[in-house]
């Protein structure tokens, strides 16, 4: 059997990127807000707490560490709004999470271009001051399209859709490129799309619009495979899914059965960081699509909310994946991150903590190291 060298990321406990942001910075957004900071004095602040969420990281374990999204007011509009050409300007459009909450659009207004790399600033400062591996996230391409459609894409602009998609995964390729090149060994792509598509309402929204569930399921692996075509062997890719992640709330329910065998089969990267932590996720079932080259890893820990689950469920869970893909491909993980929106979810950061050395001590007491 193949699987990846265990040296090389996604490690047996892993995480998905975003944490709680500080009080502190919190309170350092207000005061730029009310003209009372400036933006430097906002970017020492979180310098500061940058360098210690790395430390804190470390300390509980993780070889993979993340700057915890601090800079970001969300895990996806802040990078697809630094390419040239989309702006987050429109109202919403799409699912709603639930309890109502909405949230602003993506309008595709001008052609998409990537000419000087986007946040490569964020991974220099994450890679110089950890000594363990720089994990750097970035939403997948497909979340360029997929809330608002066709119908928030300037049609004077891209009069055809193949021509939008050219010019994006073109934008990713040049990103991955400059991130390789300040050193970015582990690359981490945040999807939303292929576990929405699980649902069966998700699936009628999409329908309603005029896009085709199943066609959709393919556009997005073949974006995926674009955008990392080029990518260098010595760069580890993965691809992130979750049903939504704000304020402890969530958008889409359903196993991953009506998406896994062309997820698998369509999606060339080194590996897949999944949600099982509730029921909404099905079972493990789909995993038997899995590649044997690839890893699996298991967001079994919630990150929204505070419970400390048990970890003699985790392995006992692990144990029932293995059943479908062997214990060498899998890992563990929290199933999204703890605050994809800079309001974060409903759990302390104590609880945070707690819930990320768990996933350590407990891949170490199944794996033998995490």
């Amino acid at each position: 059997m193949t699987y990846r060298d265990p040296s090389r990321p996604p490690f047996r406990a892993d995480h998905v990127g975003s944490l709680l942001r500080p009080r502190e910075i919190h309170r350092a957004r207000a005061s730029v807000a009310a003209g009372e900071m400036t933006g430097a004095g906002l970017a020492e602040i979180e310098d500061r707490c940058i360098r210690d969420v790395v430390r804190k990281q470390e300390a509980v374990g993780l070889k993979a560490v993340t700057d915890g999204e601090f800079r970001r007011e969300a895990w996806h509009y802040d990078f697809l709004c630094g390419l040239d050409g989309i702006e987050q300007s429109a109202p919403h459009q799409g699912p709603t999470f639930k309890g109502g909450q909405g949230v602003a659009s993506l309008e595709v207004k001008g052609r998409i271009r990537n000419p000087g790399g986007v946040m490569l600033d964020h991974f220099r400062f994450l890679n110089e001051h950890t000594g363990v591996t720089a994990k750097f996230c970035i939403p997948s391409p497909s979340l360029a399209y997929h809330r608002s459609g066709r119908a928030l894409i300037d049609r004077d602009v891209y009069p055809e859709l193949d021509d939008f998609r050219e010019d994006l995964y073109a934008a990713y390729r040049d990103e991955l490129r400059m991130l390789h090149e300040a050193g970015c060994r582990y690359l981490q792509l945040d999807d939303t799309t292929f576990a929405m598509l699980c649902d069966p309402r998700v699936r009628g929204q999409m329908s309603e619009r005029g896009d085709d569930p199943a066609a959709l399921i393919r556009t997005y692996a073949r974006g995926i495979a674009e955008a990392v075509r080029d990518r260098p062997d010595d760069m580890t890719v993965t691809v992130h899914m979750c049903r939504g992640n704000f304020k402890s709330s969530w958008i889409a329910e359903g196993g991953y059965e009506p998406v896994a065998e062309e997820l698998f089969a369509g999606v060339p990267v080194d590996g897949f960081f999944m949600e099982w932590d509730t029921d909404r996720a099905g079972g493990f079932e789909p995993l038997r699509f899995a590649p044997r080259d690839r890893m699996v890893v298991l967001g079994l820990v919630s990150s929204k909310f505070p419970e400390l689950e048990s970890a003699d469920v985790l392995k006992r869970r692990v144990d029932e994946a293995s059943r479908y893909l062997p214990l060498e491909n899998l890992c563990l993980s929290p199933q999204c991150g703890f605050a994809s929106m800079a309001v974060g979810n409903e759990v302390s950061e104590q609880a945070q903590w707690d819930k990320l050395a768990l996933v350590a001590e407990t891949a170490g007491e199944i794996w033998g190291s995490a």
